[in-house]
């Protein structure tokens, strides 16, 4: 899952980009509209994390704009403006959640993994697909109830994967999923973290669709 941070302040954008890195996701932090504008054109994130005051364009103006183009990326503001008329003005301008500063991040994290799932048509905070369950905000998954030992990186490829698990992910969608843009990633990256989860999961638990890309393959409680 990859999240754009929109953060003038130097210390809270770079704990949040820290954390949410982490917590597994990929995350890429701009600090004013103009540079967010750009980053979202390229329309490969779950979630904006929008601060209010930024210079030049506000946070909210931003906010405007982008529900006026009809992108509907889900957005959490993260902003000090903690009066209800703040509150109700960016909830009414098409944010899904207001943090107020200063949070927690494992509220952050609470908010964004609720978010996510609200996107999704899910209540369950778990991931179950056959006998794999997987536990975004824990870090943990199981296979028919036995743990399975997960990399950071398997583990968010995982989480991607059962996120919609009859759709085909490209080798390209999985690495825009997977890393930020200061990130180095390997040609053949993607197909070493499924090599891995195969040898944890089964030989079959993410199939190959010639040409198109990768799935998670449904694994039954009888299978070997």
């Amino acid at each position: 899952m990859r999240i754009l941070i929109v953060e003038d302040d130097a210390m809270i954008g770079d704990a949040m980009q820290r954390g949410l890195k982490k917590a597994a996701f990929a995350a890429d932090w701009v600090r004013e509209a103009r540079s967010a504008d750009l980053a979202l054109g390229h329309d490969v994130y779950d979630l904006l994390i929008l601060d209010l005051g930024l210079p030049g364009k506000s946070g909210l103006e931003l906010l405007e704009d982008m529900r006026r183009k009809q992108n509907d990326i889900p957005v959490l503001i993260v902003t000090a403006r903690d009066s209800v008329d703040d509150k109700v003005s960016g909830l009414n301008s098409g944010a899904d959640d207001y943090l107020v500063k200063p949070f927690d991040l494992n509220e952050l994290f609470a908010r964004v993994h609720a978010i996510l799932r609200r996107k999704n048509g899910r209540a369950n905070p778990l991931l179950s697909y056959g006998a794999l369950t997987l536990d975004p905000v824990k870090h943990a998954a199981t296979l028919k109830g036995i743990p399975v030992d997960l990399s950071a990186r398997e583990f968010a490829l995982l989480h991607v994967l059962m996120a919609k698990p009859g759709a085909v992910f490209s080798r390209a969608e999985l690495e825009e999923a997977l890393y930020g843009w200061q990130e180095e990633v390997g040609s053949n990256a993607v197909e070493v973290h499924i090599h891995n989860l195969r040898s944890k999961l089964g030989a079959e638990a993410i199939l190959n669709i010639r040409g198109a890309g990768y799935r998670v393959a449904m694994i039954h409680d009888a299978d070997a």
